[in-house]
């Protein structure tokens, strides 16, 4: 398959092809690439999230007070090492950016970036006046080739990932359908909390497949490992077999952490 570049948005989450993902954009290096993104077709608008391997954001913030006009000590790979590409999972997902919508009171310049910023912040030009709110979905996954740090952001030679069915799918995601609507009430009851009924699940294997696996409650390396399968009836094969481990160990805690199956906090970066 041919190999394209994308700009790079490294998370401390996984996203999945037909998820939504907002994020709350301050950083300098990501704020350079919505600027440059918003100067594109809305079609093209298109940029690549990959998972962070240690799990956590490494670059350096304060949190509630983001500096808005400050880059990142040592440009835009701070955080992620002499080789980025290794502080990433080689499996990402491209994400369309439906919405970029910069906050109010925040007018930029094109070398806004390089400048220092002034003694004392104007109203309307501190901290909290300067960035941008985006509203992304996933679309379709990619194996990451190379990173190239050249640039006011990252930018990925990626090559995207088709999705095959694999055998045996449509079997497999009745069992998941069943498993997770388990696993859903489990997790309600040990929340002391309603399941809410009428929720459709779809039934189209694949989509399917990603929605359990943004929903259900794992950490960010079996989430990779989803996002990873080499196929759908994969990927369908290893949520069964985690949604009723998970479910056997909710049935033996006495209670848990209330969550959210169908939402995701914004991001901040």
């Amino acid at each position: 398959m041919t190999s394209v570049r994308l700009p790079l948005f490294p998370l401390n989450s996984v996203l999945f092809p037909g998820l939504v993902l907002p994020l709350n954009v301050f950083e300098a290096r990501y704020r350079a690439m919505m600027r440059d993104l918003l100067a594109l077709p809305e079609d093209e608008r298109r940029f690549g999230v990959v998972a962070i391997r240690d799990g956590r954001e490494v670059a350096p913030s304060a949190p509630g007070l983001p500096d808005a006009t400050a880059l990142p000590a040592g440009g835009p790979a701070a955080g992620f090492g002499t080789d980025p590409v290794s502080a990433f999972h080689t499996v990402g997902c491209v994400a369309d950016a439906a919405t970029i919508r910069e906050k109010s009171g925040s007018p930029h310049t094109p070398d806004e970036d390089a400048e220092a910023a002034p003694p004392a912040a104007a109203p309307g030009t501190g901290p909290d006046a300067s960035g941008y709110e985006v509203l992304a979905t996933g679309t379709t996954r990619f194996k990451l080739l190379s990173v190239d740090a050249s640039g006011p952001y990252l930018m990925g030679e990626v090559e995207e990932l088709e999705e095959t069915e694999g055998e045996g799918a449509g079997a497999l995601a009745s069992g998941v359908v069943r498993a997770f609507r388990t696993y859903q009430k489990r997790l309600a009851w040990a929340n002391e909390r309603t399941l809410a009924s009428g929720q459709d699940l779809p039934d189209e294997p694949s989509v399917l497949s990603y929605l359990v696996a943004a929903a259900a409650v794992l950490d960010i390396p079996a989430k990779q490992r989803l996002l990873e399968a080499p196929d759908t009836a994969a990927r369908l094969t290893q949520e069964l077999k985690l949604l009723r481990q998970e479910t056997a160990v909710i049935g033996k805690l006495p209670s848990l952490p209330a969550v959210d199956l169908t939402r995701h906090p914004t991001s901040p970066n």
